[in-house]
């Protein structure tokens, strides 16, 4: 697995508080792909400091990246300081950070045109069980 910051995306409805993943075109949550199917899911970044070798990564490079994959302007994403997750898998581990759609209704037509859509927690059954594990550190976080 690679060690670079993954996303997951949400619009949450500010009138509602309807909350909406973006499942990306590969099928999965993440940014960069699906996860590794023996992925594990943990609250927390993964271990940096002294001796670890690894570095975080700002999540600027990815929020500008999932701009460009939907075709938004900059600005229309914005991190969620606030939540960090890790993933384990065979090939190490990765931060995963949390980001959201800033606009009042999600960008849908953005989405649609980038083989992506926007589904509710309900929608994601058929995720495989690293993506519905950290789907529930999500709900969690973003809901209280």
């Amino acid at each position: 697995m690679s060690a670079v910051t993954r996303l997951v995306l949400y619009h949450k409805q500010r009138s509602s508080a309807r909350l909406r993943f973006l499942r990306h075109a590969h099928g999965g949550v993440c940014t960069l792909g699906p996860l590794a199917a023996d992925a594990t899911v943990h609250p927390g970044p993964c271990a940096a400091g002294a001796g670890s070798g690894r570095l975080h990564t700002h999540p600027g490079m990815a929020l500008r990246a999932a701009e460009a994959e939907l075709g938004l302007q900059r600005g229309r994403i914005e991190a969620d300081g606030g939540f960090q997750g890790q993933v384990r898998a065979a090939g190490g581990c990765a931060d995963v950070q949390l980001a959201y759609f800033v606009d009042l209704d999600p960008p849908m037509a953005a989405a649609e045109a980038a083989g992506a859509a926007f589904i509710d927690l309900t929608e994601a059954r058929g995720l495989p069980t690293p993506e519905l594990a950290l789907l529930r550190l999500v709900y969690e976080y973003t809901l209280g």
